[in-house]
């Protein structure tokens, strides 16, 4: 990420990494102020059998695609709601030059920055894969549960 700033938004993704089992590590790491820790980060990620890379920014954010700049390693970008409502971040990490791929999830979207990450594992991880089809199959009872306790409440004259 960034800067620890950004740990309250990344800590959905360490959460669901951590729920599915998936190693990961925590960075604070700034394309403007620490280029070379950026740089080999980067350069190092596949040597350390790094597989996906989910890199967080604010404002300028930069970080994503720097990073997707020094490694072929995928990498996917999560736009931080600092200042513009995070559209100026998000703008940043989108419009990256040809050649130079970061996917991007919505502002703030750290847990699906996460679950793509873990599709993208999922391909080459047949234990990961069934976990994380097991948290798919957690997705649809959520939201039967809901529609049931909504069918359940009262006070409505024109609820049928």
């Amino acid at each position: 990420m960034g800067s620890t700033s950004d740990l309250p938004v990344m800590r959905k993704a360490a959460d669901f990494l951590e729920q599915l089992e998936v190693p990961f590590e925590l960075h604070a790491l700034s394309a403007h102020r620490t280029p070379g820790a950026v740089d080999t980060f980067a350069r190092g990620a596949a040597d350390r059998g790094i597989e996906v890379i989910i890199a967080a920014a604010g404002m300028a954010a930069a970080l994503p695609g720097v990073i997707a700049a020094l490694t072929t390693v995928p990498v996917i970008g999560v736009p931080i709601a600092s200042t513009l409502d995070g559209i100026d971040a998000m703008y940043s990490i989108i419009q990256m030059p040809p050649g130079i791929p970061v996917a991007t999830v919505g502002i703030n979207a750290a847990l699906n920055a996460a679950v793509l990450a873990v599709r993208i594992l999922s391909l080459s991880d047949t234990d990961l894969a069934a976990r994380y089809a097991a948290y798919c199959n957690t997705l649809s009872a959520k939201v039967e549960k809901a529609d049931a306790e909504l069918a359940a409440i009262e006070g409505y004259k024109f609820k049928v």
